[in-house]
């Protein structure tokens, strides 16, 4: 496709610090939150609902991201001393539902997300403290993991819930479709898969906004993994869907507003370069797989740029996982497994 079709333009100038906020539409402030990871940020959105601002996302819970609150709800802060009315979750992340029950508890206010992310939540919360199972260790050995990365595995197993306050027992439920009168205006609730199990974006037609979460990111693609929850899903074919659904339901024009980087307009030339490139990765994959079987981590140079070192073998091996097993489920590719357990996959051309 022609690049300068494609080219996106982000209008809303430089982010806002920690505990400020830019007006990028009336009634609707860009928030920033810091992040301890490689991926130092995360915006978050309020959006002015009667006497208060409804919310959406938290960051993760951090002595950073609780000072940054603390700035955003001061009496002089840029939150006008209002209170929050509601907390819209996007999905269940750390970075996205981190601080919700940190926000119930001291403000009261209601959190409002999809069951399914509510409920991976909760359970996967209740990992701290467990050993890792047996399936989590023979779902990394499959994908090639040596003994070392396994024990990382074993140490670090229910970590997830370590920058999560505890989620409010109760919860508004979100689905897709669903029409919410925040403030002035009608929103959209348009839900995804792929990324995480019922990602909620959220379309303003009078605002020409869509909160895009993770579903929709400018300058990196969100990550789509396969888990040992769930070893033989199909997440990419969900995600390219969503996508595909995303182009259909919300117009070109709207500015779209991201968990991460800037927000960024046309919407649909970014869907079609996610397209894309997911789609010339697959062919990659293909192309490599023709030389002969090879484990999940054998393949990381064909479709991560960067060093794959610990902080991110998780991630790499459950995107490559992914798009392994979206050629298994459409017959391109075979796999045997040899006596350790560990999986070789090869071409089925």
């Amino acid at each position: 496709m022609n690049q300068e079709r494609q080219s996106l333009n982000y209008p809303c100038g430089p982010a806002p610090e920690p505990g400020s906020a830019v007006e990028i539409a009336p009634g609707v402030l860009w928030l920033r939150m810091p992040l301890p990871i490689s991926l130092d940020h995360i915006n978050l959105y309020a959006v002015r609902d009667g006497e208060g601002w409804a919310i959406f996302d938290t960051g993760m819970h951090t002595p950073g991201t609780v000072d940054a609150w603390q700035a955003l709800l001061a009496s002089d802060g840029p939150l006008g001393g209002l209170g929050i009315t509601r907390v819209f979750a996007t999905h269940m992340h750390p970075d996205h539902i981190g601080m919700a029950g940190w926000l119930n508890e001291t403000l009261g206010c209601e959190l409002w997300m999809t069951f399914g992310e509510y409920m991976n939540c909760r359970v996967l919360v209740a990992d701290c403290g467990r050993a890792a199972p047996a399936q989590g260790v023979n779902f990394y050995r499959r994908a090639g993991w040596e003994a070392k990365a396994i024990e990382n595995y074993r140490v670090r197993f229910g970590g997830y819930g370590r920058y999560i306050t505890p989620l409010p027992q109760g919860y508004r439920r979100l689905r897709d479709g669903d029409s919410l009168r925040i403030g002035e205006h009608d929103w959209q609730v348009v839900v995804g898969e792929g990324h995480s199990p019922e990602h909620a974006c959220f379309h303003c037609p009078a605002l020409q906004l869509l909160i895009s979460g993770d579903q929709v990111l400018p300058r990196i693609s969100s990550n789509v993994s396969v888990f040992p929850t769930e070893p033989n899903a199909d997440p990419l074919a969900l995600w390219l869907a969503s996508l595909e659904k995303l182009k259909r339901q919300v117009p070109n024009d709207v500015l779209v507003l991201p968990s991460h980087n800037e927000p960024f307009k046309p919407l649909h030339a970014r869907l079609d370069q996610l397209h894309d490139s997911q789609h010339r990765a697959i062919e990659r994959l293909q192309q490599k797989l023709l030389e002969g079987p090879m484990r999940a981590v054998d393949l990381f140079s064909v479709l991560f740029k960067r060093t794959i070192d610990d902080g991110v073998l998780t991630m790499a091996t459950g995107e490559c996982l992914a798009n392994l097993n979206y050629l298994l489920h459409r017959g391109l590719v075979q796999v045997t497994e040899d006596d350790e357990g560990v999986a070789w996959y090869s071409s089925a051309r």
